[in-house]
C-alpha cells in the first residue's frame, strides 16, 4: 500500500513538472507573440503621418466615388477635411 502511494505521488509530481513545463512554453510564446505586435506596431506607427493618411483617405473617397453603390459625395471641411459619402445600395 505504502509503495502504490508512493509511485502515485510520483506520478503526480511529474504530471505537475509537465503542466508547469508546458505552461512555463505558453507564457513565453505569449512574449514573442506580444514582443513581435509591439514591433509590428512601432513600424507602422512610425510611418502613418498626417500627410500619408489624408492621401489614403482621398484613395478610398475616390474609390467610393466611383462605386455604383455610392449615392452622395458630400465635401466636407471637418478636421481631416475628407468628403462624406452618403447613400448607397445596401
Amino acid at each position: 500500500m505504502a509503495i502504490e502511494k508512493k509511485l502515485e505521488a510520483e506520478q503526480q509530481s511529474e504530471q505537475m513538472k509537465f503542466v508547469l513545463n508546458k505552461e512555463t512554453q505558453e507564457a513565453d510564446r505569449k512574449r514573442i507573440e506580444a514582443q513581435g505586435i509591439a514591433d509590428f506596431q512601432k513600424i507602422v506607427t512610425t510611418g502613418l503621418t498626417d500627410s500619408f493618411l489624408r492621401w489614403k483617405g482621398i484613395e478610398a473617397t475616390s474609390k467610393l466615388a466611383d462605386s455604383q453603390n455610392s449615392k452622395v459625395v458630400v465635401i466636407g471641411s471637418g478636421k481631416d477635411g475628407l468628403p462624406i459619402i452618403l447613400g448607397g445600395n445596401n
